[in-house]
């Protein structure tokens, strides 16, 4: 690959890799939990600096993610304290009770911008998801946790449409607000353009938050997850959360198909020679080789081709 840097573009960027949680809960069937471990592994000897590791919540709601607390035991056993560092998605307090059981440092919330998704995802009103979020908040940080807050349908609502600018940086300042570290924005469904991208970043911006504390989390729906990551590093964003082999969904909006794949991510970020840092596995950056070797494993264990074109051109097929 010739690498030719664009100017006024980020020199690094933190790859915040949610393959293990948010790329399997939309799986049909349960992924076996020595499965997912050796997923958590492979990504994280690939490099990745952050690997979301599972989630929380309730069983009855996402019963792919119901190992939770096998999962972490089963890593812990594996990779020792680090373990620990895995972020994970806490819904509600109970989450965050069983986070805190098992020593995690690193949680994350998952909010809507939109008033019926919170009602769909959260069986909650839109002003009352912030309700509940704030003790889980608070306590987390009491405990000396990171906390992410993800935001959904920053660009489009399947049931209500096109969302205004205004009340997506409404919603992310009350999460920030609440006490949360970082806010990852996300294109849950999909239909977000590059010039939608330059637009809500400036529009933060404009209300007091920078760049720096926020992250993209695209979907790649209508093909348009590279371009607006593009667009997202033009305006100064330098953490974006991908899906190994593009693995992913949500599965309370049916029109949410798969994440950015990291591997798409990786490429074009090489091409313009941006570094992605330093991982947690190797000591080294991500290698992209090592992360196209795992989506295709991934991918076999699954029983279906990889959907990210980079893992088809480099790795065959996938399957």
């Amino acid at each position: 690959m010739t690498t030719a840097p664009a100017p006024a573009l980020p020199t690094s960027v933190t790859v915040y890799e949610v393959g293990p949680r948010d790329g399997l809960q939309n799986e049909a069937g349960q992924v076996p939990t020595e499965v997912k471990a050796e997923f958590v592994e492979r990504l994280l000897a690939a490099g990745l600096p952050v690997v979301e590791a599972t989630s929380f919540v309730h069983p009855t709601w996402v019963p792919q993610l119901a190992d939770a607390a096998e999962l972490l035991a089963l890593l812990e056993e594996r990779i020792g304290d680090r373990a620990r560092d895995l972020p994970v998605l806490v819904p509600n307090d109970r989450g965050l009770d069983r986070a805190l059981e098992l020593g995690c440092r690193h949680v994350a919330v998952f909010g809507s911008a939109t008033e019926t998704f919170a009602q769909r995802n959260l069986n909650r009103s839109y002003d009352e998801q912030f309700a509940m979020f704030e003790p889980t908040v608070r306590r987390a940080r009491d405990a000396g946790m990171q906390v992410r807050a993800y935001l959904s349908m920053c660009f489009g609502d399947p049931w209500e449409g096109a969302v205004p600018v205004e009340q997506v940086v409404a919603a992310g300042r009350r999460l920030l607000d609440l006490g949360a570290n970082a806010l990852s924005l996300g294109d849950t469904i999909g239909v977000g353009t590059a010039g939608q991208v330059g637009e809500l970043v400036a529009a933060f911006g404009e209300a007091g938050i920078e760049a720096e504390r926020l992250a993209m989390h695209f979907h790649d729906t209508y093909g348009q997850a590279l371009a607006n990551t593009y667009a997202a590093l033009q305006a100064g964003i330098t953490t974006f959360d991908a899906s190994a082999g593009g693995l992913g969904g949500c599965p309370y909006a049916r029109s949410a198909t798969g994440n950015l794949a990291t591997e798409n991510l990786l490429w074009m970020l090489r091409g313009l020679g941006i570094s992605t840092g330093t991982g947690m596995g190797t000591g080294a950056g991500i290698d992209l080789d090592a992360v196209v070797a795992t989506s295709a494993w991934m991918a076999r264990q699954l029983g279906r081709p990889s959907p990210s074109a980079v893992v088809r051109a480099l790795a065959g097929s996938g399957s």
